[in-house]
């Protein structure tokens, strides 16, 4: 597993573990980042984060990018 922040821009992996506080997971849950489900990196940019999950872009932090572990290998 590896941090969404790290994987390579515009490759599905799935999301296998969300760390962090309730409230943390809780917020990522709300955004649409729940275990199992295909995430794509989109862009990194001055520590911001756009990622698509459930056919929405979602903007969020690199902090909270790193809180998401994803699969290292690619879902198909």
């Amino acid at each position: 597993m590896l941090p969404l922040y790290l994987t390579d821009i515009g490759t599905v992996h799935l999301i296998r573990k969300i760390s962090g506080n309730t409230e943390v997971r809780k917020h990522l849950e709300t955004l649409g980042f729940t275990v199992g489900e295909p995430v794509t990196l989109v862009s990194v940019l001055n520590g911001s984060v756009i990622a698509k999950v459930k056919e929405s872009r979602i903007a969020i932090g690199e902090d909270l990018a790193r809180k998401i572990m994803v699969e290292t290998e690619e879902y198909q």
